[in-house]
């Protein structure tokens, strides 16, 4: 399912708010322009988008070859190269383009956790993400910089109920959450699904859904219809869930990320704690053994080479 193509002549002060790009006001941007090879510049480790369009990436691909970049990366200098810090789309389309250098601001100053709100920022102003992609860039900004859902909505420029709706999506199983990134149901159907707390009546609910392509309205039909007639939860399951709702928000306050337990019908159980990224896993690990002297293990970030 391909997405429109966004116009491309927007500057930079319309795809990143003066509160994003923190430290300089835009006047010194002209400064710091400059061109650069396209071979000196890496993908940002800590990059939120998890897919590039082919068919966008081919059209912004012409685009630049006709025009040129129109709006320059944001990079930082490490060991003689240029680290992106957001922009990796039009760095992507440049290179099939076959250009040879990029125009590149240059922002050294700006502190790691201020280059990823930059990079989560530009990524999220596009509205080119799948839906999970934007609830999941959503939530690490209120996640990582303790945001609310109203200042989120301000740095990309959405409603407050945009950035609501979207993250209420990740209150749902991955199974739903895939079949929304796949293209099987829209985000409308995962919240029209957020009701029925049961799994195995989710996976039947979403089956019927996608193999009757039924709508929202009739989805909603259908999860109205479980709970009217869902069984009532007895006075053990209802101490047992606010233990766990409990427990969820001690550890969400504590750890000031997004944490899930997931209990089985044996009363084991997990806990699933988020992390952003590599430095954010070593905040956790630091915030956990705080007074413990002992040397932590060296963590690898997963999406180095």
């Amino acid at each position: 399912m391909s997405r429109p193509t966004r116009g491309l002549g927007r500057g930079l002060a319309s795809l990143i708010p003066d509160d994003a790009l923190v430290g300089e006001p835009l006047e010194r941007a002209s400064r710091d322009l400059r061109q650069v090879p396209i071979d000196e510049v890496v993908p940002n480790p800590n990059q939120p988008r998890t897919a590039f369009d082919a068919d966008e990436l081919a059209a912004l691909s012409r685009s630049i070859q006709a025009h040129g970049v129109i709006s320059p990366l944001i990079v930082r200098r490490e060991e003689g190269r240029y680290v992106l810090i957001a922009g990796e789309r039009r760095l992507r389309a440049a290179a099939l383009a076959g250009l040879s250098e990029v125009p590149v601001l240059v922002r050294d100053a700006t502190p790691p956790d201020q280059q990823l709100e930059i990079a989560l920022v530009e990524n999220l102003q596009r509205a080119d993400l799948d839906p999970i992609e934007a609830a999941r860039g959503f939530q690490r900004l209120i996640d990582v910089f303790a945001l609310t859902q109203e200042q989120v909505a301000a740095r990309v420029g959405r409603e407050r109920a945009t950035v609501a709706n979207a993250v209420r999506l990740l209150k749902l199983p991955d199974f739903v959450l895939e079949a929304i990134r796949a293209g099987q149901i829209s985000a409308g159907h995962g919240r029209a699904l957020l009701p029925i707390t049961a799994v195995d009546a989710l996976r039947r609910t979403l089956a019927k859904v996608v193999s009757q392509e039924l709508s929202v309205r009739a989805t909603e039909q259908l999860a109205a219809e479980w709970a009217r007639n869902k069984p009532a939860p007895s006075a053990a399951e209802r101490s047992r869930d606010q233990r766990y709702d409990y427990a969820t928000r001690l550890l969400q306050d504590v750890l000031h990320t997004s944490v899930q337990i997931q209990p089985k019908r044996n009363g084991s159980g997990r806990i699933v704690i988020d992390y952003a990224d590599a430095e954010h896993l070593e905040a956790l690990i630091a915030h956990l053994t705080d007074g413990d002297d002992r040397p932590l293990p060296v963590i690898d970030d997963p999406q180095d080479p």
